[in-house]
């Protein structure tokens, strides 16, 4: 989870869908921010929009709060190694990601 002392940061994530090998991990982790379309590809989603067109870095959702560990959880599990984070800093600082598995 990506946490700043007394700063915040916007975590946003997109997959690479030419990797994603449709096992569905990802969603079992964080159905608010993956879905599995008719295709059988893992897509990201803000809400009930989905990332979709054209899919991949062009399609970056921001995670909600609180969901952040549960992201990255799905991150390091998903067998494609299609599942990309980004971290946005909003102020100045150190940054960390705790990413223990």
């Amino acid at each position: 989870m990506a946490s700043r002392a007394g700063n915040s940061s916007t975590v946003k994530v997109w997959i690479d869908q030419d990797l994603c090998t449709g096992d569905g991990l990802c969603v079992d982790h964080c159905p608010e921010v993956f879905v599995i379309l008719e295709d059988g590809i893992a897509y990201v989603r803000e809400g009930e929009q989905v990332m979709n067109d054209p899919g991949g870095a062009e399609c970056v959702a921001e995670v909600p709060v609180g969901r952040e560990a549960a992201t990255v959880d799905a991150a390091l599990d998903c067998p494609g190694e299609c599942i990309y984070l980004e971290v946005e800093a909003v102020e100045t600082g150190r940054l960390e990601l705790d990413v223990a598995a």
